[in-house]
Parts: structure tokens; C-alpha cells; sequence
């Protein structure tokens, strides 16, 4: 098969995506804005060709670039892993007649407000939500739902730029920031309480082959309050348990539901007093290398059953479920630059069998924002065969040891 992947080269966190493809046998065309002469080498060495576009937003211009590529070989499938990109994919998809993720169904895995209204007419649990373009909107809204709520960019990418409002001068503040305050649309939402997770797969024809999730310790909006918080991403090895049959059976829902067809995928959830509520649903792979944990975990190569889920339609890998992983940052306790550690030899002292990856910035290297991920600044990421034990390892990391920035 000749596979057209677009935007590999905007992320290095995108090269195990094209090396994978080419292990199954694939022939790959990578396509994207960075010219030939200035791929990183990591990149390179998995594609057999390269189709530079002005812009990889743009689906008409990726479809000129796929109709030049298949002047070779023709274009069996036309794939993405950029969360930024589906929708310009669907659209070449569109205008080529390849198989995939259809434009709708792109549209409603970035368009919140309208995924909300489909995950509603599926009967599938969701916060109250709406599309607001004015404060006269964005007011009704509060009258009909009421504070707390979260207001965010309707095709925004993770947490960034999503505000939690308790009161009346917040939403002025948030509406300012988002652009309501002079016409442009937004999402808000009610305001979910309780615990936050993520239930991730690799489907064919809407089926999960291979699922997985995750726990946030706190919620990312929490996480991002505040600098003292250590966040952490928990990876279960207890999927199978009974406790996650809804959640599993509600993930299967909204596979069929938005119609993803054969797909990476990556669910917000939420759980507690009003029971389980879906977030949102994107036809992609999750953020942050989390696929790493759940190679880890699992004693697979992820990102290979990806490619072959694509190229052959099948995936023969089976999770072992042999550890939980997990991801704690901790972040320096002010921005600045890094000036010393405190507790670091003690944490790898009592943790370093159970570390598998980590970085240390070295002393005088700039701070990184907290709201950048969980990836930045100094990270461990962890792995052991109980859950409870992953957590506590977690914790404690996190309350030994100290970032100082001057």
C-alpha cells in the first residue's frame, strides 16, 4: 500500500508514526510545509518520498499534493496524527475519494459544541453545552445553567485556552480573552464535577481493537492552577476489571455514534456525582507521547499496531497488561531559570527501578510554562505491576522533590 501521511514533520513525537508504517511494508509520502532539504533526519530515513505544501491546513492544497504523489504509485490511504490537521485531511480524502474519516465525522471530533449535540442525540451522558458568539449568548447560557462553567475555543486542542468560571467578572474576563466580547464563537459548557480520565484506542470499522486508559491526578484544570501541583497521568493495567465496563461500553457508543471507521482514538471522560459524563472524542492519537506508557504497560510497539491497522486492516498485538505507567512533572517553584534540586538524589536513589524515562533540565536552562503539558520542565515517568503502588511512587516523587528557579 502507498500510504500519504500528512504533518509528520511538525512534531518528533510523529516519526515513530511513519517508521511504523514502513515496518509493515508500507510505501510512505510524507507531506507537509518544512521543504525536503530541511527534514530531520529521524524523519527522513522512514519516507520514501516528500511533497512540500504552503500550508497543511489547507485540504485542497494537500489534495494537489496526494494527486502528485500517487503520479508514482497511486494513494491508497490518505492518514493523520496532528489533532490541527483532520479536518484538511477529510477534506482530501473528500476530493480524492479515499477511504477514512469522513469530513462530518471530522468536523464533530474538533467542533465542541456541535460533538456535544451529536453525543446528546446518541444518548450518550455530556455536559450542557452551547456555541456562543456574544455576551447576550454567553449570559443566556449562564441562566440556563448556571456557575461553575468552562468556556474554550470551540476546535481548540487540549486545555489550552479552556478557563473555568465561577462567577460574573471571570466570564467577562474569559469572554475577553476568547473573543466573545467582539463576535467570535466559543464553547461553553457546564461545569462537570468530579474525576478525570481518558479512554484511548486503535479501531477497525468503529470496533476498539486495542483500548487503554488513564487517569488525571488532579483535573487539568486544576493541574494548571497552580505550580505547587505535581500532575500526574496514570496508565491502568486493570482495564479489564468491572469497575470499567460502562466506560468501555460507553467508548464503544461513541466509536459508532461519530462513524470514526478505522482510526487511533482518544476520549475525555468524567466521573462523579452526576455518574459518567464524555467530555470530547478525537480521531487521533492523545497528546503528551502517551502512547509510550502504553507501550511500556503492555509490552507492545503501539505504534506499529497503528500501521497495522491502516495498511493490512488487521492488529494481531495483544496489551500483556504487565504494568501500570505513569508520568509525574514537577514544576520549579517560580519562572526563571533552573538553579538547583532538592531531593533528586533520593528520588533516584529509591525509584530508579522503576523509572523508564525522565528528564532533568540542567542548572541555568529557562523554565518552561506549566501550561505547555506534562512534559516540561523535570518529568519521570514510572511503571510497576500494581496500580496503587504506581500511584504512591507518583506521589511521592512529587512531594520530595524541589525545583528552584531564580
Amino acid at each position: 500500500m502507498h500510504i500519504a501521511l500528512l504533518g509528520p514533520d511538525l512534531f518528533p513525537a510523529f516519526h515513530d508514526f511513519a517508521r511504523a508504517l514502513k515496518e509493515v511494508g508500507a510505501r510512505v509520502t510524507g507531506i507537509g510545509s518544512t521543504s525536503a532539504g530541511r527534514l530531520r533526519a529521524g524523519l527522513k530515513r522512514h519516507l520514501d518520498a516528500w511533497e512540500q505544501v504552503p500550508s497543511p491546513f489547507d485540504g485542497a492544497l494537500v489534495a494537489r499534493a496526494v494527486a502528485r504523489a500517487a503520479a508514482s504509485k497511486p494513494i491508497d490511504r490518505l492518514e493523520t496524527v496532528e489533532e490541527r490537521l483532520v479536518e484538511a485531511a477529510a477534506a482530501a480524502r473528500r476530493e480524492l475519494g479515499l477511504p477514512g474519516l469522513s469530513v462530518e465525522a471530522a468536523k464533530l471530533c474538533r467542533d465542541k459544541p456541535a460533538m456535544k449535540e451529536a453525543l446528546r442525540a446518541a444518548g450518550i451522558p455530556c455536559a450542557e453545552s452551547a456555541a456562543v458568539a456574544s455576551m447576550a449568548e454567553l449570559e443566556a447560557f449562564v441562566e440556563r445553567a448556571g456557575f461553575p462553567l468552562v468556556l474554550k475555543p470551540r476546535a481548540g486542542l487540549g486545555s489550552l485556552e479552556t478557563f473555568r468560571v465561577a462567577g460574573p467578572a471571570e466570564l467577562v474576563r474569559a469572554a475577553g480573552r476568547l473573543g466573545v466580547t467582539r463576535g467570535q464563537s466559543a464553547a461553553v459548557e457546564e461545569f462537570i464535577e468530579g474525576h478525570e480520565g481518558f479512554y484511548d484506542t486503535v479501531s477497525i470499522d468503529g470496533e476498539p481493537r486495542l483500548e487503554f486508559i488513564s487517569h488525571y491526578y488532579p483535573s487539568v484544570l486544576e493541574a494548571l492552577s497552580d505550580r505547587r501541583i505535581a500532575p500526574q497521568i496514570a496508565a491502568t493495567n486493570r482495564v479489564e476489571l468491572p469497575s470499567y465496563g460502562e466506560l468501555r461500553e460507553v467508548g464503544r457508543k461513541v466509536l459508532r455514534a461519530f462513524d470514526i471507521g478505522t482510526s487511533a482514538t482518544h476520549m475525555e471522560w468524567f466521573f462523579g456525582p452526576k455518574g459518567l459524563k464524555i467530555s470530547e472524542i478525537g480521531a487521533r492519537p492523545p497528546g503528551e507521547r502517551i502512547w509510550d506508557l502504553y507501550c511500556v504497560g503492555n509490552d507492545l510497539d503501539l505504534y506499529r499496531s497503528w500501521a497495522s491497522a491502516m495498511v493490512l486492516g488487521r492488529v494481531e498485538d495483544r496489551p500483556s497488561r504487565r504494568y501500570a505507567t505513569g508520568s509525574v512533572q514537577v514544576r520549579p517553584d517560580r519562572e526563571g531559570k533552573v538553579v538547583a534540586y532538592q531531593g533528586l538524589d533520593e528520588v533516584r536513589r529509591r525509584c530508579s527501578a522503576a523509572i523508564f524515562a525522565h528528564e532533568i533540565p540542567p542548572l541555568g536552562r529557562k523554565t518552561v510554562p506549566i501550561a505547555k503539558g506534562y512534559l516540561a520542565n523535570a518529568w519521570f515517568r514510572v511503571k510497576h505491576a500494581d496500580y496503587d503502588v504506581l500511584r504512591e511512587t507518583m506521589s511521592w516523587i512529587g512531594r520530595t522533590l524541589r525545583v528552584e528557579a531564580g
